[in-house]
């Protein structure tokens, strides 16, 4: 899968349920994991992350939105049940993006959402926990930019395999009109 991503956290209410999330993003492959305006303690994520994911992938704390320091041409990404925000199903992933998603007792701030390059929903009848929402979006971004086999049209169906990429030759642009 081309690209790379990020996954964090804005506020923080109950951090085994951080350590969660970002054991899960250890494990789909996450190249950093951060907080903004948390109070992360990884003695507490530690007893429900069990890779130690801010010890082996790049962990960022940033005090605020505005000390939020993203890769060049990295997209943010709220995750949030609103109104406005489009439904992860329909999502385009972007190839560098970085998922924030807010504490448990309540949702990411306006500030957050008005970084946000976009916002997306699970759509579901209310909130979901953390990590649970964190491993949807992740699942959801690796079988949308991964390279799968086609679901069968029939159940117990065989899968259709992935044609193999074809490298062309060199393509030649000219400019100018001749």
């Amino acid at each position: 899968m081309r690209g790379f991503f990020g996954v964090g956290v804005e506020g923080l209410s109950k951090p085994m349920n951080a350590g969660n999330l970002f054991r899960s993003a250890h494990a789909f492959g996450a190249s950093f994991l951060f907080t903004v305006g948390a109070d992360y303690k990884r003695r507490k994520g530690k007893l429900a992350d069990t890779s130690d994911a801010p010890g082996e992938v790049p962990f960022y704390e940033f005090d605020t939105i505005d000390t939020l320091d993203l890769p060049v041409g990295c997209r943010l990404v709220g995750v949030e049940l609103t109104e406005e925000a489009e439904e992860l199903p329909s999502f385009r992933h972007p190839r560098q993006a970085a998922y924030v998603l807010g504490p448990e007792r309540g949702s990411l701030s306006p500030e957050m959402l008005a970084r946000c390059a976009f916002t997306v929903k699970i759509p579901t009848k209310f909130c979901i926990n953390v990590a649970t929402a964190g491993a949807i979006v992740m699942y959801d971004r690796m079988i949308s930019l991964g390279r799968f086999a086609s679901r069968p049209v029939m159940e117990g169906g065989e899968a259709i395999p992935p044609q193999p990429h074809v490298a062309g030759g060199p393509v030649i642009r000219s400019r100018g009109g001749g």
